[in-house]
């Protein structure tokens, strides 16, 4: 039985890897046009229900994840960068490496930027060969770490119940939780988006007590590393909803509070009118962060969001 459940595990992960690495392979201007000609991305009207946007109260966050990225000399060369990019002081900002250079980073970074781990186990470390444990991590230096990435729920097949107890536990652990949610292409297009990501902060809201080290990182499956990315509209409209479910299942001052960030092809071409967005509060930056040039430029929209206010 275990043996049938893994080979199913296995066929899932293959056709996964498949499409992830098919849709990697295609020139950013074919994926650009193919956007363009097949995706149906509406935005998202329910007449029975009210969103108001309520716009979070909470300082700008800006989180870089490196994912299976680098090098040590092309991480070197990344922090030098960093450390010599201008960035504005308003702003929570957060780098995740891999593992293995987190130590190299946090001795080399300007404290100005925190680390990330990308991901951490369920609960204290013992015998579960290749992990990492929240106290691990809290010892070599980690503020954060992100949880419940599309790439984790939808590759490695992590469930919403088993994110929502990894999130439990390292805030236990005083470990800061990056909490991700987001729908794939046919949940969009089937006027699924609310419900799926409701699901999934459900998971979060079951088990979290304390959300005061939380940030919520709405990501659109269809946008991560595609090149599409939401609309200003697209993203305020579910962020809104995000804070406004907060509000009834939560609480209100959770709702004001938490940090709603942005992830999915944020660049520094379209972070600034993202960044306008009243319950946009920052962003989860994947491909854009590997470039200390720009990965600063997204970090300085702040100033569009002062502007916008």
């Amino acid at each position: 039985m275990a043996a049938a459940a893994a080979s199913s595990l296995a066929s899932q992960f293959s056709g996964l890897r498949r499409e992830v690495l098919s849709r990697e392979s295609a020139p950013p201007t074919a994926l650009f046009r193919s956007g363009h000609s097949q995706l149906r991305l509406p935005t998202l009207r329910r007449p029975h229900r009210c969103v108001v946007a309520m716009a979070g109260t909470g300082k700008f966050f800006v989180g870089g994840n490196w994912k299976c990225n680098g090098t040590k000399d092309s991480i070197t060369k990344l922090v030098a960068d960093l450390n010599d990019a201008k960035l504005e002081n308003n702003v929570d900002i957060v780098v995740a490496p891999p593992y293995i250079y987190v130590d190299q980073v946090k001795q080399s970074l300007t404290d100005h930027i925190e680390i990330s781990a990308q991901n951490c186990w369920v609960g204290k470390g013992g015998a579960f060969t290749g992990e990492i444990s929240a106290e691990q991590l809290i010892d070599i230096g980690c503020k954060w770490v992100i949880l419940g990435h599309s790439e984790r729920r939808h590759i490695i097949g992590e469930d919403d119940q088993f994110i929502g107890k990894k999130a439990a536990f390292a805030l236990s652990q005083n470990l800061k939780v990056i909490a991700c949610i987001g729908e794939k292409l046919e949940e969009r297009e089937t006027g699924k988006t609310f419900d799926v990501c409701f699901q999934q902060m459900k998971s979060f809201a079951d088990i979290i007590l304390n959300w005061m080290d939380v940030v919520i990182a709405y990501e659109p499956v269809w946008a991560i590393g595609t090149g599409k990315v939401a609309t200003p509209q697209q993203a305020q409209e579910v962020h809104a909803a995000i804070r406004d479910w907060l509000k009834k299942n939560v609480s209100a001052e959770v709702a004001s509070s938490i940090r709603i960030i942005y992830g999915g092809s944020v660049n520094g071409s379209n972070c600034s009118e993202l960044a306008k967005q009243q319950d946009i509060d920052g962003f989860l930056v994947g491909g854009a962060s590997l470039k200390g040039s720009e990965f600063a430029i997204i970090v300085n929209s702040v100033t569009s969001k002062k502007v916008a206010a």
